[in-house]
């Protein structure tokens, strides 16, 4: 949680995130500095790779009340003059997810009680203008990596209109995506949900006998399933856990760079490359992802703000409210 100045008297503008890992409110001011930001995970059951839709919606549902009531004891509601919400994964038609129709009702809730300018946007679009505001990023057109738990993608992103995203697909998995891959071999070593964090931590005590995982990249498009099968077998067959965890590691990174740099077309003219998402945090993969595109622009999320937030919902309700007042 960040809390900075409480001022009643500056105009303060809230987002909100409801996914399917985590319930997200933040408050940024006119001058986009974060002035307080909550978080809450989703409950996983010991064993489970999370939760059905079901499940996360009644989370959601309890989650959300709880911290609005922290955030109202920090600042006077009236600072806050707008709202934005991830109402829907993606910003594509037929993009929908129960999840986010929680925060969506809560948001409209919130706008017409308490008469605050209302923005519906995503939750891609929430990470990518999470990770432009986190990086310090000017305008232009990026080529943007966002791996995740949920979404495996290679996308074009250009902010053309203050707070509007125009996003463009260009790669990503055709089964399962990279948070995934790591914690169905996260349940295999019996580490906690979400693996991420506790497979770099094993990886870390990896020795030089790893195993090579294969790869499945066609052009910018990469597929996780062959790998991950693999990654089980090689268990099965008492591989050392600390190798294994390396060696999907190092597969990801490998998979990733190989269908970035597929996507990555010169002729583009892009600004960078900007890689979101929670296991953009993993250092092993940023790493690797620096090195591989040694002597191009790359960028990261900072990792505290990698993961699920409503930091760029915040950023996207500020860009909103002052275009509309121009």
């Amino acid at each position: 949680m960040s809390c900075l100045n409480r001022s009643s008297k500056q105009t303060l503008c809230l987002g909100l995130d409801t996914s399917a890992y985590i319930t997200s409110l933040a408050l940024v001011d006119q001058a986009e500095n974060l002035i307080y930001e909550r978080r809450i995970a989703l409950p996983v059951k010991e064993g489970e790779l999370g939760l059905r839709q079901s499940e996360a919606v009644f989370a959601q549902i309890r989650n959300m009340p709880l911290l609005w009531s922290e955030c109202r004891a920090e600042f006077q509601p009236d600072s806050i003059k707008a709202i934005s919400v991830s109402d829907r994964p993606r910003p594509r038609d037929q993009s929908y997810m129960p999840v986010f129709k929680v925060g969506e009702a809560f948001g409209r809730f919130l706008a017409q009680t308490m008469g605050l300018d209302y923005f519906n946007s995503s939750h891609q679009e929430g990470h990518i203008m999470t990770g432009l505001w986190s990086a310090a990023l000017d305008g232009g057109l990026y080529l943007v990596l966002q791996i995740s738990g949920g979404t495996t993608e290679i996308v074009t992103a250009e902010e053309q209109i203050p707070g509007r995203l125009s996003i463009e697909l260009v790669g990503g998995t055709a089964d399962l995506n990279a948070g995934q891959f790591v914690d169905r071999i996260g349940r295999k070593l019996k580490l906690p949900f979400p693996a991420g964090p506790h497979l770099e931590k094993l990886a870390l005590r990896a020795d030089l006998d790893q195993p090579n995982l294969p790869l499945a990249v066609k052009g910018a498009m990469i597929s996780f399933s062959g790998p991950a099968s693999e990654a089980e077998r090689l268990l099965e067959r008492n591989c050392r856990p600390e190798n294994l965890a390396r060696a999907v590691e190092i597969c990801i990174a490998d998979s990733l760079n190989a269908a970035v740099a597929s996507a990555w077309q010169e002729e583009k003219n892009y600004a960078g490359l900007l890689v979101v998402g929670g296991v953009s945090a993993n250092l092993f993969i940023r790493n690797s992802i620096s090195n591989y595109f040694n002597g191009k622009n790359v960028y990261f999320a900072e990792p505290h703000y990698g993961g699920d937030n409503a930091v760029g919902q915040a950023i996207t309700a500020g860009r909103r409210l002052q275009q509309k007042m121009r």
